[in-house]
């Protein structure tokens, strides 16, 4: 079966509780078309469309595009708010939601939970509820509210999901920095800042021990990995030159690549051939980024069936999947 991991739905009463609460950092702005777009800080990042809460919509383009089952999560900013109990909230309400959906299709939709990070505490008792829920893994945004993923504040939540066994799908957001960077411009946080977010937020890790704090933790890395795959070299000899590279840990990065999962929402077929070279034709997963504007679950999925890669397997196992 094609089991798409990269995949994302909200609910509109989410989306009204990000409306009302999610000021000042998240604004919502009508488009020139008529459509609204959400700004983080100024830079516009999620564009609105109608198909990301509506389920019978989902079910019926999955089979135009010939896909099986969707592993759906909640993109950013997910269920990260300022006030704690609105992360809680969020997390509840779409952890709910995806339980329910999962319930009317049952052999087409498994999901990923959303986890309220600012709330250590919280966080483990929503991931021992969202287990009891049927959820297939873990979503976690590369930054928390401009916090790395490794700050030791989070320790329980990553021991918890160690614990469980449950894969995390580590996915991005505008990264920190956004207005010096200039990500306003050209609306750059899609097609660059993502991909940047993803990046630092996996070296942090390689270089910080993570991995072998958690040994058990398998993660799914969105857009093809960002830039690990042309990175993974210079990682490498920057640990073993550079004396502070090498302080979290004595082990290169590329020792942590069977660690990793790598999707397919990349856009050319030498990007691909690299995320396989990297991690192997084993550790790549269908990922359509449906139905955000740049998603398209048959593009991605005639690019990943050109390539040899075993990704059908290859998620049956990580999700068991018949």
């Amino acid at each position: 079966m094609i089991v798409d991991v990269h995949t994302h739905m909200v609910t509109e009463d989410y989306l009204d509780l990000l409306r009302r609460e999610g000021g000042p950092t998240y604004a919502f702005r009508t488009l020139p078309s008529g459509g609204e777009v959400i700004d983080k800080a100024g830079v516009p990042f999620f564009t609105l469309l109608p198909p990301m809460w509506d389920f019978d919509q989902r079910i019926r383009d999955m089979d135009a595009a010939g896909v099986d089952v969707a592993v759906i999560s909640l993109t950013s900013p997910n269920a990260i708010f300022a006030d704690t109990e609105l992360s809680r909230k969020a997390a509840w309400m779409m952890n709910d939601a995806f339980a329910e959906a999962r319930t009317a299709h049952p052999d087409r939709l498994r999901w990923f939970a959303s986890l309220p990070w600012t709330d250590t505490m919280a966080a483990v008792e929503e991931l021992g509820r969202a287990v009891k829920l049927g959820a297939s893994g873990v979503i976690a945004v590369a930054t928390v509210d401009g916090a790395p993923l490794t700050d030791p504040a989070y320790a329980p939540i990553w021991s918890a999901i160690d614990k469980a066994g449950l894969p995390v799908f580590l996915h991005p957001s505008v990264p920190p920095g956004e207005k010096a960077l200039g990500l306003d411009q050209y609306n750059l946080s899609p097609p660059v800042g993502f991909v940047f977010d993803t990046t630092l937020a996996i070296s942090r890790m390689l270089y910080d021990g993570f991995f072998e704090r958690y040994p058990n933790l398998r993660m799914i890395l969105a857009h093809g990995g960002g830039t690990l795959p042309f990175l993974i070299g210079r990682l490498d000899h920057c640990h073993q030159n550079i004396p502070a590279c090498s302080t979290g840990t004595n082990h290169p990065p590329s020792d942590f690549l069977d660690r990793f999962y790598l999707d397919s929402v990349v856009f050319t077929k030498g990007a691909l051939d690299l995320c396989i070279e990297t991690v192997g034709p084993d550790r790549i997963l269908f990922g359509s980024d449906y139905p955000h504007n740049i998603g398209d679950m048959a593009g991605r999925r005639e690019l990943l069936e050109a390539n040899s890669t075993q990704h059908r397997k290859t998620a049956a196992d990580l999700f068991g999947l018949g």
